[in-house]
């Protein structure tokens, strides 16, 4: 009883291990959520974004005021033989502050707004571009599992076709020469069979390298719909979409605001800052012979004669344009994006649909018939060869072919700027 107790406790421990080893496979949601919360790539634009609010604050800071002292009046030699250096000194403490007119200040501050928006902007296209990248990793990862799949499952199919015709010259039924053409063929299914592993795991080091991910790879594992859904809305509906939720193009639109704020800060920097200054004596003044402790002030401007910023004007004027125009190639480009991948869900689609419907179960009903058909001697082995190639061909063209459809619905996903398939 003692030893079976501690095997049952060595095989419960055995279990435990494994269990704690495995790891549940990840969705695309799963994997889209780690993907965002460890991408290196990612967090560094998001510090971009922080440094654009940081200069917010220094784009909106007043001008510093300015403290002077004007010390005067000082004995330089002496006076009948007495020397008292500080007697009688002036002292003026003054200070100073520049008014900035025509709202410049408001003006740098939404300057630095716009450009964290635009900030924002650019690290939701950079999200969007690595999500497509991220996406198109997963999809190859489901593909190379569903080729691995049906390549086992050929696998197993062949050795029981194998055991049959053994049993068959075993009895008689079949030469030598035939069995051994068959035992042969077992090395092009074998060979599928290694390369669909070799191209999963190169498939899931892509994943994992995205996701920034030490995870083993026989630890790692995704999971998810492999198939196509035939619905597929208007192409209108998607371009309506692309233009509500492209960033680019919210960023190209940014761009042109940006411009015309530059603009108008260029125009306020071209007015006159007047300085005003304000101090304090404690010495009779000369203006007033009986006032001891006096307080004056002045205000002083910049004559604008030759230089009203005329340069910068002109530029921003200029810089307005070209981001209308980048703006408007920007929205040519979304169009030429969804049109492209539309084209490419449509074309895959006629394809899957045949294949579907007629090619797999045309080629397996043939691929059987010819069995039956070669067992009985009705059918020659090349006969019986071509036919099962022919399903083989055709299953993994299947396959691939549902690989392509999704990988164009992502796609259609990124030229869109968000998951609408």
């Amino acid at each position: 009883m003692q030893r079976l107790g501690r095997l049952c406790a060595v095989l419960v421990s055995g279990c435990l291990a494994r269990a704690l080893l495995a790891q549940a496979p990840l969705t695309w949601d799963e994997v889209k959520s780690q993907f965002e919360a460890v991408n290196p790539t990612l967090q560094a634009a998001q510090a971009t974004i922080d440094e654009s609010r940081a200069a917010e604050v220094t784009a909106f800071l007043r001008p510093n005021p300015e403290v002077s002292l004007t010390v005067d009046g000082l004995q330089v030699g002496s006076n009948q033989g007495v020397w008292r250096p500080l007697t009688g000194v002036l002292e003026t403490p003054a200070v100073s502050y520049l008014h900035e007119r025509r709202h410049k200040r408001e003006l740098r501050r939404d300057s630095a707004r716009e450009s964290t928006a635009i900030a924002q902007s650019g690290y939701s296209d950079q999200e969007r571009t690595l999500l497509f990248d991220l996406r198109t990793a997963f999809v190859n990862t489901l593909q190379a599992k569903a080729v691995l799949q049906n390549a086992r499952e050929n696998l197993d199919y062949w050795d029981r076709e194998l055991k049959v015709n053994r049993e068959r010259y075993q009895a008689g039924d079949l030469a030598l020469v035939d069995l051994n053409r068959l035992e042969l063929q077992r090395v092009q299914f074998e060979s599928d069979l290694q390369t669909a592993m070799v191209n999963l795991r190169t498939s899931k080091i892509q994943l994992l390298a995205l996701l920034n991910s030490r995870t083993p790879i026989d630890r790692f594992d995704v999971t998810g719909p492999y198939n196509f859904t035939e619905a597929l809305p208007r192409m209108e509906a998607f371009r309506d979409a692309a233009l509500e939720s492209r960033p680019d193009l919210k960023a190209a639109i940014q761009n042109v605001d940006l411009a015309k704020i530059n603009h108008q800060l260029a125009v306020a920097n071209g007015s006159t800052d007047p300085t005003f200054s304000l101090w304090y004596s404690n010495n009779p003044s000369f203006a007033n012979i009986y006032a001891s402790q006096t307080i004056g002030g002045s205000i002083s401007f910049p004559l604008r004669i030759f230089d009203r910023n005329q340069g910068e004007k002109a530029r921003t004027q200029i810089d307005i344009g070209r981001n209308e125009r980048l703006r408007d190639a920007v929205q040519a480009g979304i169009f030429s994006d969804v049109d492209s991948a539309y084209v490419t869900l449509v074309s895959t689609l006629n394809l899957l649909r045949p294949y579907r419907d007629k090619y797999l179960k045309l080629a397996e009903d043939t691929r059987d018939r010819i069995s039956r058909a070669y067992r009985n001697g009705g059918a020659s082995l090349l006969d019986y060869l071509d036919a099962e190639k022919a399903y083989r061909d055709t299953r993994l063209a299947y396959l691939n072919l549902i690989g392509a459809y999704l990988t164009a619905a992502a796609q259609m996903n990124q030229a869109v700027g968000r998951e609408v398939m």
